[in-house]
Order: C-alpha cells, then sequence, then structure tokens
C-alpha cells in the first residue's frame, strides 16, 4: 500500500471519465429540516444510496477493475455487505469472476444483492475483520485479485470521483457531513477538496474508529458494534486514508444508534428516501442536533447506502 499522499485531485479527475459510463451521477434532493420538526434550515442531500448497487461503492469496484489487471481466477472481496454488492456488481458489467465473503453480521437485504449479481457468497465470521482474513487466505490460494474496501489506492480515488461530483452540484456549500466506516470514502472525498470546505465526520458511538484515530494519532482498534455494524465497524480505519484525514478532515462527531434509527425513519417518514444505518448515520447528525449549523452556513449531507428493508423501520 501507499501513502495518502499519493491520493490527488489530478488522480480523481483524470479517473471520472474512465468510470462515467459505468457509475450514475446520483441527484440531489434540498429538504428544510423544518419538515423534519426541526428549525428551518435548508440542507442538501446527495443521494448516493441511488447508485449502482445500492451505495457509493460502485466507484471504488469498477476503478480497481479498470485500472489493475483481473487474473483468471478472478477477484475477491471482503465486506459487511455493500463494497461486496459492488465488486460483484463490476465483475458482473466487465465480465470477471468475484467470490466475496460477509460476516454473519451482514444483512439479507445485502447477500441478495450480491447472490444476485452472480457472485460466490462465503458467509462466515462474526464480523468484517474475519472476513477478510478469509478473503486472503482465498487471494493466496487461487491467485484471485483482492479488492480491499477502503486501504486500497484505487478504491481511494474511486471514492473519490464522489468529491468530484459533489462539487459540481454543489459548487457553495461550507460543509459537508459523510459517515465514516474504514474509511475510503471521506478519505476520497477529503483529498479531492482538499480542505476547500469543512469535511465533518459522522460515526456510530459503537465503532468510532476515526475519532479514537484522530484521537491517537493513528490508526487504533475500536469497538465494531452498534446498528451500523455491517457498514460501519471495521476495527480501524485504513492507514492510507488517515493522512488525508488529519489533513483535511475537521472532526469526528459520534451518533447513538438511537439517533441513526431516527435518521433512518426521518427519511423515510418524511421524503420517502430508503436508507440502511450506515447511511443515515450523517444525516443523524444534523437531525439529532450533534451537529449545529452556524448561522448562514451551507450544509450539505452524503446520504450513502439504500440496502435496507424499509418494513424494518
Amino acid at each position: 500500500m501507499t501513502n495518502g499522499n499519493t491520493i490527488t485531485r489530478e488522480r480523481i479527475a483524470a479517473m471520472e471519465p474512465h468510470i462515467r459510463r459505468y457509475v450514475r451521477h446520483t441527484p440531489v434532493l434540498r429538504v428544510d429540516m423544518a419538515d423534519f420538526d426541526r428549525p428551518r434550515l435548508a440542507v442538501d442531500l446527495k443521494l448516493e444510496c441511488l447508485q449502482h448497487s445500492g451505495s457509493f461503492k460502485a466507484r471504488g469496484a469498477f476503478t480497481n477493475l479498470l485500472e489493475r489487471p483481473v487474473p483468471e481466477a478472478g477477484v475477491v472481496a471482503a465486506s459487511g455487505g455493500n463494497h461486496g454488492a459492488a465488486v460483484a456488481y463490476a465483475a458482473m458489467r466487465l465480465g470477471h469472476r468475484a467470490t466475496i465473503f460477509v460476516p454473519e453480521v451482514s444483512p439479507p437485504a445485502k447477500l441478495e444483492r450480491i447472490r444476485g449479481y452472480g457472485a460466490e457468497l462465503v458467509v462466515g465470521g462474526a464480523r468484517y475483520a474475519e472476513a477478510l482474513a478469509a478473503s486472503e487466505r482465498f487471494a493466496e490460494q487461487t491467485g484471485a485479485l483482492q479488492i480491499h474496501a477502503f486501504n486500497q489506492e484505487e478504491t481511494l480515488i474511486g471514492q473519490g470521483t464522489l468529491g468530484l461530483e459533489i462539487e459540481n452540484d454543489l459548487p457553495q456549500i461550507d460543509t459537508l457531513l459523510v459517515a465514516v466506516g474504514g474509511g475510503g470514502l471521506i478519505g476520497g472525498i477529503a483529498a479531492w477538496f482538499a480542505g476547500r470546505i469543512r469535511i465533518v465526520a459522522v460515526e456510530p458511538e459503537g465503532a468510532p474508529t476515526l475519532y479514537r484515530a484522530l484521537e491517537t494519532g493513528h490508526p487504533v482498534d475500536a469497538p465494531a458494534e452498534g446498528i451500523a455494524a455491517d457498514s460501519l465497524a471495521p476495527k480501524r480505519v485504513g492507514e492510507m486514508m488517515f493522512p488525508i484525514a488529519e489533513a483535511f478532515v475537521e472532526r469526528s462527531i459520534l451518533v447513538s444508534d438511537d439517533d441513526i434509527v431516527a435518521a433512518q425513519k426521518a427519511l423515510w417518514d418524511r421524503v420517502r428516501i430508503i436508507s440502511e444505518p450506515g447511511g443515515a448515520a450523517a444525516f443523524g447528525a444534523i437531525l439529532s442536533g450533534r451537529y449545529a449549523p452556524a448561522p448562514g452556513e451551507r450544509v450539505a449531507v452524503l446520504v450513502c447506502g439504500a440496502n435496507a428493508d424499509p418494513a424494518k423501520f
């Protein structure tokens, strides 16, 4: 792995045209927080939950498959679900075999997506770290190309194209709230903006990976619990994204499981947006008041994943 200073605006901009035919330009919805029984405030929601495979992960998946040689054994990935679905989708579109390892906490909606894209699915281990270890053994045994969910140069560059798209859609924003698990998403986006807007991380209280890393000064193990454990609980943030976060992420805000569930319900009840727990976490920060914008601050929230069953919330 290389360090974070190789994830540059120039490389992200050069990559965007290569993956454009394979990824959607997702829409923006402006909402008034008064619609959610909060003080009046215009907030722009970037609906990356409408991306192919149901999350932003398709960007990094296609970047990996287009930029790295894929052997006959195909590709392998470990995932809480969304990365696996994205890799399976990209492999299907590009004609490659895919094997996806997921932990037992992965919800049925995500497993169904992975199977639906024709990938070989292996479920085992309590958490992401165990699925990752199993995927690494598989790669060694078969020669399959391993595609890391966040600690991979191509993954970060691919997710960075979302930052480029957000800037084109919302050139006047002051602040962007982004949910964090392993940090591939916020790392790529922060590398794109490079300090030109305020980037605020949002994490579950049960999985404070970036929060702990920023507090300590380097990535460290953190708890991997809570309602968003399938997408925002990888044990620790990636080594590649951390220097980017140190340089360009203002801070990390922790939200409770109750905040996340309230955000899911509010997005569905008031604007009919389906979001999984990890996808709703950033909105949970502003809905709960844990992030309080200054007067006149122009805020955007990234809704990054939709692989959930709305009947369950």
